[in-house]
């Protein structure tokens, strides 16, 4: 009788349009219950029964009203919905097909489901993988949520499941793109290629690479200075701008990277066969000449051209490493030509690299944490790889190679495909000079010096020299984020005036561009293509969703694999990188895990410790006792499969601490 009752319904109105709104975005958690949160400072509660109206990421107007003596949330008005596409699991209640999102925010949501018009719903077993579409949502006048499956990825017991469900996650291809029945070099006919095919080229790669796309030459003068060549694949030679594969290979900005497996930008007919500097086979390349003198200053000799080469060893990295490092490998002895080229290589190497080190920046070595995985797609080991003496040839050859490439660009076009970095973001420049003058007589940084390159580099290089990285990990925080760019600027980060990369078109969509400008210079001509506005932030996309998607898959790994460790009580070094209000997340040197360390399993007392991110430490009884960069032996308190987390507790902890921590950590 009183459901119906329209004045009833008219007075209960009347008492929300009075009842004070506010608007704010929603903030889930695994117990059913959420928050909104109004800014940093303010937050409502959302009592489970109100958050059924909501996801977690909606922003949405909500009144607020008092219940049990608390101020409550109720959302009421949807501003932008959060979540429309996602990855998640099929689930069947006496039939009936529902979907729960894959999310650690929105696990408790099982959602009603149809499947789209070809997805045959008898298909779909308990646990299978789908992509679903939120098509009715209750903030919209909608009776509860209801979602459209629009595609299964894989089966729910897929081992490579990582791959196919992170892939479809951040809406990436799966496979490579399709290739050609024959390809044809398509170049200018007034692009000569000069006849390189005696020079005695090397590749250098690791032992598995099959897109082999820079060879090397170097040769010491009697004075001391080195004459550099570098050879890089030409996969524009056969893919115009208005090919379809020009447009393939935009879309994919990059070749995807993922532990185990990679998906190539161009079909692997091209990658890895047609353009791959394959020993002993001829391969169309451009070509970049330079002087570089015995105290590793680049000439402005800079000389590029086309060429038709010949690689005249293929090289792997530990190969080279081994045999420069005690002049003797095993699996490897080279000629006297081809040692002779190596060893040019590596005086040339070492030459840029100390230069570097005194007038630019040196990035610390750290290792690559490599997944060995087993035909059954299971992890066999986990390798820490250093950086050793045959990577840092190559990598300075190729830093070498695109400051020619950056220098020749901006005189001859004034655009290009550039990677720039602007240093601090310009807000933090204060916190920056107050930071780093800390305890200094004078003021030796200036929010002035530090905005040049110069006065960046300077700090950045006494940083790189300090005992601890803790001033180092806070000032990171400060700087900006790395940048592509259609007009020249420098490079704070590397400490360089000008950097654009050409040298693995085969991988870069914006390495393709840049060898069509490097042609067009060649010629003297108009470049057939320009980089648009839109590139550099295409690409910077397609860069953000490759690192999202490797780390996520090396997170499904590291689950995996160290499932059992809590068990086994193992000890692991952790770096910390990370201290908020919850924990400190940081890095376990033996594998390159992610852990988290939530307050509760560091001291068993939430009022004796304090985690304060602005200065990146943690105090317990209002004494630092972990600091940013710092490290600790730590074992695994939990591996959680389903989130995908790993949570951690210093060996020596500071009082009996309590076992529910799961929780606290989630939440952070």
């Amino acid at each position: 009788m009183f459901q119906d009752n329209p004045l009833l319904a008219q007075l209960k109105q009347q008492i929300q349009e009075n009842l004070p709104k506010k608007e704010g975005t929603i903030k889930a958690t695994e117990k059913g219950f959420g928050f909104l949160e109004v800014d940093a400072k303010t937050s409502f509660f959302i009592p489970p029964p109100y958050m059924k109206k909501c996801m977690h990421g909606d922003k949405v107007v909500a009144i607020i009203r008092t219940e049990k003596e608390r101020e409550v949330a109720e959302p009421q008005e949807l501003i932008e919905q959060a979540v429309t596409r996602f990855i998640g699991r099929v689930k069947l209640f006496k039939g009936k097909l529902n979907v729960t999102p894959d999310h650690p925010q929105l696990k408790k949501l099982t959602l009603k489901a149809k499947t789209k018009k070809g997805i045959k719903s008898d298909d779909l077993k308990e646990g299978d993988w789908v992509v679903a579409q939120v098509i009715r949502h209750p903030l919209k006048g909608d009776n509860g949520f209801f979602v459209e499956i629009t595609e299964k990825i894989t089966d729910a017991d897929d081992k490579i499941a990582p791959w196919w469900v992170t892939l479809a996650q951040n809406d990436l291809p799966n496979t490579e793109p399709a290739g050609l029945d024959s390809w044809e070099i398509k170049d200018d006919a007034a692009l000569e290629r000069v006849d390189l095919t005696d020079m005695p080229f090397v590749t250098i790669d690791g032992e598995s690479t099959k897109d082999m796309d820079d060879a090397l030459f170097a040769k010491k003068t009697a004075n001391g200075d080195f004459e550099l060549t570098i050879a890089i694949a030409d996969p524009t030679a056969y893919i115009t701008p208005e090919d379809n594969m020009d447009k393939v290979a935009r879309e994919r900005g990059f070749t995807i990277y993922l532990p185990g497996r990679n998906i190539p930008m161009l079909p692997r007919d091209l990658a890895d066969e047609l353009c791959s500097l394959i020993e002993n086979e001829v391969r169309p390349a451009i070509c970049c000449q330079v002087t570089v003198t015995a105290d590793g200053v680049i000439q402005d000799d800079i000389k590029f051209f086309a060429a038709n080469m010949k690689s005249h060893a293929r090289l792997a990295y530990d190969h080279v490493s081994d045999w420069l490092e005690t002049d003797t490998c095993e699996k490897w002895q080279p000629s006297d030509g081809i040692a002779q080229v190596v060893r040019d290589l590596q005086d040339f190497a070492n030459t840029r690299a100390t230069w570097r080190e005194t007038h630019a920046v040196v990035f610390p070595d750290r290792p690559d944490y490599r997944f060995e995985l087993s035909e059954d797609n299971d992890v066999v080991a986990i390798h820490a790889d250093m950086r050793r003496t045959a990577n840092r040839l190559v990598e300075e050859s190729m830093i070498t190679a695109n400051i020619c490439a950056g220098r020749v660009l901006s005189r001859a076009f004034g655009f290009g495909v550039f990677n720039t970095h602007s240093g601090f973001k310009a807000d933090k420049l204060k916190d920056v000079v107050e930071l780093v003058n800390q305890g200094k007589e004078d003021n030796h940084y200036t929010d002035e010096n530090l905005s040049t390159l110069e006065g960046f580099a300077s700090l950045r290089r006494e940083l790189g020299n300090l005992d601890s990285s803790y001033l180092d990990n806070r000032i990171r925080k400060y700087q900006a984020y790395s940048e592509i760019s259609n007009q020249p600027d420098a490079h704070f980060a590397m400490g360089l005036d000008v950097y654009a990369t050409w040298t693995s078109p085969i991988r870069k969509y914006g390495d393709m561009v840049n060898h069509r400008l490097l042609k067009a210079f060649i010629l003297g001509a108009e470049p057939i293509q320009q980089p648009d506005d839109a590139l550099g932030e295409e690409l910077a996309i397609h860069r953000k969703h490759h690192k999202i998607a490797e780390r996520t898959v090396g997170d499904w790994l590291y689950a995996r694999t160290l499932a059992d460790e809590p068990k086994a009580k193992t000890e692991y070094t952790a770096e910390i990188f990370d201290i908020n209000r919850a924990g400190m997340r940081a890095r376990l040197i033996e594998n390159g895990a992610t852990v988290f360390i939530p307050n509760p399993l560091i001291v068993d007392n939430k009022e004796r410790i304090e985690g304060n991110n602005e200065n990146g430490t943690v105090s317990i009884d209002k004494e630092v006792v972990y600091r940013l960069g710092d490290t600790l032996k730590v074992v695994l308190h939990e591996v959680n499969q389903e989130t995908r987390s790993l949570i951690a507790k210093p060996v020596e902890v500071f009082a009996d601490a309590p076992k529910e921590a799961t929780e606290i950590a989630e939440q952070a």
